[in-house]
């Protein structure tokens, strides 16, 4: 029974009462306004009346106990709807309360990404600031590198020559040269040879022959094997695993590779 039918009950039961209560009294007061005495016997009609006045008043008693259910049941359900009611807010006001903490969560976490976005923006900054400088500082040194090895050059014949003033080993002094688009010199006449005891004096400089693929059999770096040179006497001996040659002015020698010793760089000027 929903509230709109309980409530239509209710108003008909009082009408009800109202009614009966109605009635008595328009009883009572045609009863006492009569002119003819009561006698104290009870007639017939008495006694239906004192009947009827019970069975009003069952009938006022019965309204009075159905009204009063009504109201219990009433407030009852107004208490029922009521909790559900506090319940619901309470559930809204929870769920309110997620909603912020969500919110600043998320308000939280989108501040610390901007603060991360930042930060890897000053450090991708700085690195490039940092690697433009390693770059440029890079670019002066080759350029300076560059510039010495061209200062360096003598020239003779068909050929360039830069003669080294660091020391370094076989394979590094090689290295060295082929990133210049050149390469440790090849002696092929005693022209040449004299070129360079010339300039060597007493230090020694590598230059481009070893018999590092096959014990005493010299081959220069152009993969050409050597047929006969300006070894100095007693030279190559391979003492302690010697495979790689230096000259000096006195002639060559066969020394361990990883020895550290000028170099001479030798570039055709002949396409």
């Amino acid at each position: 029974m929903d509230s709109e039918d309980r409530t239509e009950r209710i108003v008909d039961i009082y009408v009800s009462a109202e009614a009966v209560r109605d009635m008595k009294h328009k009883k009572e007061t045609e009863d006492f306004n009569t002119e003819e005495p009561r006698t104290p016997r009870h007639t017939g009609s008495d006694g239906v009346m004192i009947r009827s006045s019970r069975a009003a008043a069952v009938v006022f008693v019965l309204l009075c106990v159905l009204l009063l259910t009504a109201v219990i049941v009433l407030c009852f359900t107004f208490i029922q709807e009521r909790q559900q009611l506090k319940t619901k807010i309470s559930n809204i006001t929870q769920e309110r309360d997620q909603l912020l903490t969500n919110n600043m969560n998320l308000i939280q976490e989108r501040q610390q990404l901007l603060t991360k976005i930042t930060n890897i923006t000053q450090e991708r900054d700085q690195l490039k600031i940092i690697n433009l400088t390693e770059e440029r500082d890079q670019l002066k040194s080759e350029i300076n590198d560059l510039q010495k090895f061209a200062d360096g050059l003598k020239c003779n014949q068909s050929s360039l020559y830069f003669f080294s003033s660091e020391t370094k080993s076989w394979n590094e002094s090689r290295r060295y040269c082929r990133e210049r688009k050149a390469d440790l010199i090849i002696i092929n006449n005693k022209e040449e040879q004299d070129f360079v005891k010339n300039i060597c004096g007493s230090d020694h400089f590598w230059i481009g022959l070893t018999d590092v693929e096959e014990e005493g059999r010299w081959k220069w770096v152009d993969g050409s094997t050597l047929t006969s040179g300006f070894w100095k006497s007693g030279e190559p001996n391979n003492q302690g695993n010697e495979d790689c040659a230096n000259t000096r002015s006195s002639g060559w020698f066969d020394t361990q590779c990883n020895n550290t010793v000028k170099w001479i760089c030798e570039k055709s000027i002949i396409k």
